[in-house]
């Protein structure tokens, strides 16, 4: 029975028939281009969420109009990867239905912005047609599934992402609603269920990354389900298990925090989905319903206490964690350019500055990577960082593969370390989250950072930079060296200290600073950086010996992942 204080959420999902809702009414409501508030919520299970322009909000509240309502939508897309053909109908979907362009997301998969009511249907059964769905691409489920894009260990590489494929496909919401809705599916006689999520889902979001070491680019230890591959003699033998990482807060709560995953053990990989159902259904049945802040699986971690969780975790998979097996981490970035991989392919890494795919004068990326599309015959893989691989590149396509790279401007030649290692999200004017810019100002405070680095003797310095402009964290921010968290409008949080793999969290250094003020403190502290230095040593680690900013052992995971 439904708790009398839970929040409204949870009354809606109960409510929803299975995320039905009454969204086929919303749809064909002509007399507004939103949904009904309780549509709007059960819409983001389908994968898309309502949205409005907040630079024509004021504008359009003076002219007696409604806001300038539109959708946006993100795909599921296990592990980032696709077909060339399924790239031609995601740029094809972009250009005719949407805002004319494509973003490539920090969890490995792309979404749209600006869809019209009327154009959502069409949508989803276009990207269908290619066997691509946004089914449980937002909402309170599993989100779409993280795994490293490396395709150069092939064999490897490819049984891991098989093993993320089907996490991704056990952890999908049961319901026929999303076919039934948008697909035209036959509406079946009887009642549906969900066996794994129960008629109100999860009690928020919940994320699932997998590492192949030694390359952290997924920042695996920021999920609330974490696995990190184990490998001898490139055989897979199974996978370390965290749990409990989550990077959202709120400004002002010390009760809501970023936080890291703790480290649960190894186990096979025939056992791994169990694992994973058995997680889920105790964030499901133990996590928090009544506060939204407070429902990730950190928090319930946090509130039971890790050997509770542990011990339950075991009992219900009916599976016993063997010791961690010793990895080591080296980085938590993309390898620009071309790389060969093990089977004689070749592998060559582009660069979307802040994963956005649209064309522009001197800049046209959407048309570039239609025409590698075009030719290609390999795949293509997003990456956490939002780029893009062009995988499995026999060596006699490599010229006109970098041909068109290079004429379409994808390739990351002429741009600073700093620049390539650095991410943002898309905060405003879409997101109802954003306190602050993210991606539009982003290009032109990198653009003074390399200045900066510049004039210290710090161009080579690649120092991991990450922008968003709100606590939500979707850029990662809180394991970045350089974390910048949008405060208010122009104010933005500098924190120090990520030690550039993804292993330890940064800290606040200075708060709700505006532009000028940030320059001046980074001023200071490369001019610093560059005069204290120890050999090899990098900026975020810098910050931690000289005592800038303080970490402690909630902050860190490398004993146990550095041996």
């Amino acid at each position: 029975m439904m708790e009398v204080e839970a929040n409204e959420n949870e009354l809606i999902k109960a409510g929803s028939n299975y995320l039905r809702g009454t969204l086929e009414q919303s749809l064909s409501d002509e007399l507004t281009g939103a949904l009904s508030p309780s549509d709007a919520q059960i819409s983001k299970f389908h994968g898309f969420y309502q949205q409005d322009d907040r630079d024509l909000r004021q504008q359009r509240q003076q002219q007696y109009l409604e806001p300038q309502y539109s959708f946006m939508l993100r795909a599921r897309l296990p592990g980032g990867v696709c077909t060339p053909r399924q790239w031609l109908a995601i740029d094809s979907v972009g250009r005719e239905l949407s805002s004319g362009s494509i973003r490539l997301t920090t969890r490995q998969t792309f979404q749209y912005h600006g869809i019209l009511k009327h154009n959502i249907k069409p949508l989803i059964q276009k990207i269908n047609r290619v066997m691509i769905d946004s089914l449980g691409g937002c909402g309170d489920v599993n989100r779409n599934v993280m795994c490293n894009p490396n395709p150069v260990a092939s064999a490897l590489h490819a049984e891991v992402y098989r093993w993320t494929e089907r996490i991704s496909e056990d952890l999908l919401p049961n319901t026929r609603a999303y076919h039934e809705i948008w697909l035209d599916g036959e509406r079946v006689e009887g009642e549906d269920s969900e066996p794994l999520y129960g008629e109100t889902y999860l009690p928020r979001k919940f994320k699932i990354a997998v590492a192949v070491p030694p390359h952290n680019d997924v920042d695996v230890y920021t999920n609330d389900l974490g696995f990190v591959a184990v490998a001898e003699q490139e055989k897979l033998i199974g996978f370390n298990v965290l749990a409990g990482g989550g990077m959202g807060t709120t400004h002002g709560d010390s009760t809501t925090f970023p936080r890291l995953a703790d480290e649960l053990g190894f186990v096979a990989p025939d056992q791994m989905l169990a694992v994973t159902e058995a997680v889920v259904s105790l964030q499901r049945d133990f996590g928090n319903r009544v506060s939204r802040r407070h429902a990730r699986l950190k928090y319930t971690i946090e509130r039971i206490g890790l050997s509770r969780f542990q011990e339950e975790v075991e009992l219900r998979s009916g599976i016993r964690f063997q010791p961690l097996h010793p990895v080591t981490f080296i980085d938590q970035g993309d390898r620009y350019g071309w790389v060969e991989g093990t089977d004689g392919n070749w592998h060559l890494t582009l660069y979307l500055e802040n994963g956005r795919v649209a064309d522009a004068p001197g800049s046209q990326l959407m048309t570039g990577l239609r025409q590698i599309a075009e030719i290609h015959q390999g795949d293509f893989r997003i990456t956490p960082n939002q780029n893009l691989i062009v995988a499995a590149i026999p060596a006699s396509e490599k010229g006109r593969i970098e041909r068109l790279a290079r004429e379409h401007n994808l390739l990351p030649e002429n741009r600073s370390l700093t620049r390539l290692k650095s991410i943002a999200c898309v905060a405003l004017p879409t997101c109802p989250q954003a306190m602050a810019e993210a991606e539009r100002y982003f290009p032109e405070f990198i653009e003074s950072i390399e200045q900066l680095a510049a004039h210290h003797g710090l161009s080579d310095s690649g120092i991991v930079i990450r922008m968003t402009g709100c606590p939500n964290g979707c850029a990662r921010p809180f394991v970045a060296e350089v974390g910048l968290v949008g405060k208010g409008p122009g104010r933005y949080n500098l924190l120090l200290g990520g030690d550039g793999k993804g292993l330890r969290l940064n800290r606040l250094y200075r708060e709700n600073l505006t532009e000028s003020e940030l320059l001046t403190e980074l001023d200071q502290l490369f001019s610093r950086y560059n005069q204290e230095r120890e050999a090899g040593e990098g900026f975020g680690d810098f910050t931690v010996r000289s005592g800038l900013v303080e970490v402690d052992k909630n902050t860190i995971r490398v004993e146990v992942t550095n041996g």
